[in-house]
């Protein structure tokens, strides 16, 4: 297997081969939703670096379901009240953030319930599932994603989508912590900016899984379920 160590491309042989068992697999594709990446001026939280992995996402997905590998896309979907932020204890970002890029026009309509800002920019098929009480960071808080996968019988979760350095990072933590086995497919998810992106998959390699092309860990699955059918 063909891994990414602190940026650095690594030949593992057969170390990870209980990572690769597409039978015990599950995609968790995380906020490919509009509210990031629409094009429009009025996007609430715009991640305008990932508008350039939705269709390379669309094929790895694609290519995944025809070796039986599920699909989980997961969004982030907030109550119009606002109880559970803007009119709670509002989530950090949002006071953080702009720090850094400043001010964020309509970013009040982040995530809403109902609107049109949660619909999924990639393709989302009748067979796929979703997760849609993502509040916070991570997929798995406060989600039901935990309950799904342990009645799927996963035990390895491959993400892709963004933030790498936010809520990808914060989903690969949660799912070490909860002992599933993680890939990040290194050329399907977007970070704040380069520097983020590799800190965070550095991060994801040294101590929370495997860090892989998308084209490494399909060539990997391909090559289990041929041996799984002829047998």
């Amino acid at each position: 297997m063909r891994i990414h160590v602190y940026g650095k491309p690594q030949d593992t042989g057969d170390a990870f081969e209980d990572y690769l068992d597409p039978g015990k697999t599950a995609i968790v594709s995380i906020d490919m939703h509009r509210g990031h990446l629409d094009e429009s001026p009025d996007c609430p939280c715009p991640a305008p670096r990932a508008r350039e992995i939705v269709k390379p996402i669309d094929a790895f997905h694609d290519a995944a379901r025809a070796l039986g590998v599920p699909i989980i896309h997961v969004r982030s979907v907030l109550r119009q009240s606002g109880v559970d932020d803007l009119k709670g204890i509002p989530a950090a970002w949002r006071r953080t953030f702009p720090l850094h890029v400043g001010p964020i026009p309509g970013s009040d309509r982040h995530a809403i319930e109902g609107s049109a800002w949660t619909e999924f920019v990639t393709k989302v098929l009748p067979e796929d599932l979703i997760v849609e009480t993502k509040r916070r960071l991570s997929a798995f808080y406060p989600t039901d994603l935990d309950f799904l996968l342990r009645n799927m019988r996963v035990e390895t979760v491959v993400f892709d989508g963004g933030f790498t350095d936010c809520c990808v990072l914060n989903s690969a933590f949660d799912a070490n912590n909860h002992n599933y086995r993680v890939l990040v497919a290194r050329d399907l998810v977007r970070g704040t900016d380069d520097n983020l992106e590799q800190a965070a998959l550095a991060m994801v390699s040294l101590h929370l899984g495997l860090v892989a092309d998308s084209a490494d860990i399909l060539s990997e699955w391909k090559t289990r379920k041929a041996k799984r059918d002829a047998a």
